[in-house]
């Protein structure tokens, strides 16, 4: 796993799904592999040099932030169910508890006590 504490992925939530991957491919060389999402819709997987580099996502009213697209950071802990425990104790507020994505990892989204929300992320062990 890559060490506790540190920023670890990020996506980009996004209205224009389309419009941002012609816009990444032509300015940063990635690629995308699709991936379908448990509840539907497509999931892209922005790659650089055959390697993960960050997430597409489509937006919706339910995601943290409002309605704007925008890029979202998710930091790796070592422990998503202990460090969780700790938030609200801390001033801040578990808006999304943790829940599992297969082959990725264990996931919660938090606000920080200024209000901006962040993912904590326990990433799945690699098979290496």
């Amino acid at each position: 796993m890559s060490g506790h504490g540190v920023f670890f992925w990020n996506e980009l939530l996004s209205e224009k799904v389309d419009a941002a991957r012609r816009f990444y491919e032509a300015t940063l060389g990635w690629t995308f592999d699709e991936m379908e999402m448990p509840n539907g819709g497509t999931y892209l997987v922005a790659m650089s040099g055959g390697k993960p580099v960050g997430g597409i996502i489509p937006m919706d009213a339910s995601m943290p932030g409002g309605d704007t697209s925008r890029w979202f950071a998710y930091i790796a802990v070592d422990d998503i169910d202990a460090r969780i425990a700790g938030v609200e104790a801390n001033g801040g507020k578990v808006t999304n508890p943790p829940f599992d994505v297969p082959g990725v990892g264990r996931i919660a989204i938090i606000e920080d006590p200024s209000g901006a929300p962040v993912g904590w992320m326990t990433p799945a062990q690699s098979e290496t």
